[in-house]
């Protein structure tokens, strides 16, 4: 059984922590997402200037997403889901995350995506995905460092916001090989 409760709450972490997307954030994110406006181009969806709106209400209105502001205490450091939410394979996505400038390379990404892999496998998850675009590099150098194990190469898998057709590669990490003596 999944907690889907558990899955939209706040959670916090090692000196971050992620609050439930609320109205009330939509303008300081957006500010924060158009700090880097070229980044957007590697995405599949557009959070940068003139794409930020329609594409967070297009994640926080679907049913299978829960979508998280990131902090480091009172700043602003960007955003994470949980996408695809399925409770009858107890699979998910963590995706759509982007962090501001200042904030990449300084082990922010491993400390979020440690308490965002132990909120899903405490709430009934048992396999999280990560699809990153085969140009970014920096996300599947991550990856692997986060020892999500590369299951694939997803060929012309989906058309971003550009246009772009789009090789996604796939990563894992199952329950028990995040939290060792964990059953299935």
């Amino acid at each position: 059984m999944i907690d889907l409760v558990r899955l939209s709450g706040p959670m916090t972490g090692d000196h971050c922590r992620a609050e439930p997307f609320t109205e009330d954030y939509r303008q300081a994110l957006k500010a924060a997402c158009a700090e880097d406006g070229e980044i957007w181009e590697i995405y599949a969806n557009n959070f940068g200037e003139g794409g930020f709106d329609d594409s967070i209400t297009r994640y926080v209105s679907n049913p299978n997403n829960r979508t998280f502001v990131l902090f480091e205490g009172d700043a602003i450091v960007g955003m994470s889901s949980y996408l695809g939410i399925d409770p009858n394979r107890q699979v998910l996505e963590i995706g759509g995350t982007y962090y501001r400038p200042p904030f990449r390379g300084t082990g922010f990404n491993r400390r979020v995506k440690d308490m965002m892999l132990r909120c899903a496998f405490d709430a009934g998850i048992r396999r999280v995905e990560f699809r990153v675009d085969r140009r970014n590099g920096r996300s599947q150098a991550a990856m692997r460092k986060l020892g999500a194990v590369r299951e694939g190469v997803l060929r012309a898998d989906r058309i971003t916001w550009t246009g772009h057709v789009r090789d996604t590669v796939l990563f894992a990490i199952l329950r028990e090989e995040y939290l060792p003596g964990a059953s299935q």
